[in-house]
């Protein structure tokens, strides 16, 4: 490739990813930053692209939002050499919700990598407000901030406190994320995921217990009273249907992961609980702080997290295998530079 133009890992169109051209950013504009990218994580949403499943997407796309690098030049507040991660949500700052302090949810957000060109590439401009400092974390951790952000912003969002009995199905990254912060929060978490191995390796790397395989030897260990707040990060309507009477009477039932379907359960059954059924989307400063926090203050294991490093040229070649094998995996890291 020339010098003028950058190697960018893009999903061309569904099941074909590349390593193509893009150009060099020389231009940056008033209020953004260039940052040299040093390490992405991959996400659900890179797979699903990569699969074609994303409803919202217009190819070919440069992927990655899970992003880490340092600030490339002086300004705005940065100085060139400053490690950062980055916050993937561009928002417009004049929606009702941004201006009620709830950016995470902006009516006319863009998150990169998905609505517009990502950072799996040397150089991306951000503005400049989605640089966070990541003092005191290693690139790599840095890079996996945002995916934990959205468990613990679920979890500021539930209410949960020290002693609550709490249900998290589904056990991916956005789960695990979930139930590490829950228990932060000093809640007993129990774990719900219908793949034996899932919870064998959230028990062998993070000390949960076992969990259960099915809804219905989850609320049975409660002595049928059921979770004072429940989780979930499934992605199945099925799945999030089937939570509703493991809710405590009293309790909350918070949605993590997010369906295309409609959603349906018994209204009496809902008003009986008094319960309270709650979205949540993304996440804030504050969860990216406390996410930050608790790699430095090592409440939570970023080498259990990890589960490879690669780089680009290698993704190349095992970006499909990856897809087809990621339920064995919690986090893939593509490292540009260190």
């Amino acid at each position: 490739m020339s010098t003028n133009t950058m190697r960018a890992g893009t999903v061309v169109e569904p099941g074909t990813f590349a390593i193509e051209p893009r150009p060099v950013v020389n231009e940056v504009p008033d209020g953004w930053v260039l940052v040299d990218i040093c390490a992405v994580g991959l996400c659900g949403t890179d797979y699903h692209i990569l699969e074609g499943k994303h409803p919202f997407l217009n190819y070919p796309r440069v992927i990655g939002h899970e992003l880490s690098g340092h600030v490339a030049r002086d300004g705005e507040g940065w100085s060139a050499g400053d490690l950062i991660l980055v916050n993937p949500y561009l928002t417009c700052g004049e929606c009702r919700a941004c201006k009620r302090g709830k950016p995470n949810c902006c009516y006319n957000i863009e998150v990169l990598g998905v609505h517009r060109d990502g950072g799996l590439i040397p150089q991306l401009a951000v503005p400049a407000g989605n640089l966070y400092a990541a003092d005191g974390l290693s690139a790599i951790q840095a890079a996996m901030v945002e995916f934990l952000a959205i468990g613990a912003h679920a979890v500021q969002r539930s209410g949960v406190s020290e002693g609550d009995n709490v249900l998290v199905t589904g056990v991916g990254p956005i789960g695990i994320g979930t139930a590490l912060f829950a228990r932060l929060k000093g809640a007993t978490v129990t774990l719900l995921d219908l793949s034996p191995e899932r919870l064998a390796m959230a028990s062998e790397k993070f000390g949960f217990d076992m969990g259960h395989t099915g809804i219905e030897a989850a609320i049975k260990a409660t002595d049928d009273e059921g979770y004072d707040v429940l989780f979930d990060a499934t992605g199945h309507a099925g799945a999030i249907e089937a939570g509703f009477p493991a809710v405590a009477h009293g309790g909350s039932y918070v949605l993590v992961s997010v369906v295309k379907d409609n959603i349906t359960f018994s209204d009496p059954e809902f008003h009986k609980r008094e319960m309270r059924l709650i979205g949540s989307r993304n996440a804030l400063k504050a969860d990216f702080d406390w996410v930050m926090s608790a790699f430095r203050d090592n409440l939570i294991d970023a080498e259990a997290l990890c589960s490879t490093v690669l780089t680009l040229d290698e993704l190349a070649v095992q970006f499909n295998g990856l897809a087809e094998e990621r339920a064995d995996l919690i986090k893939v890291i593509v490292q540009l530079r260190e």
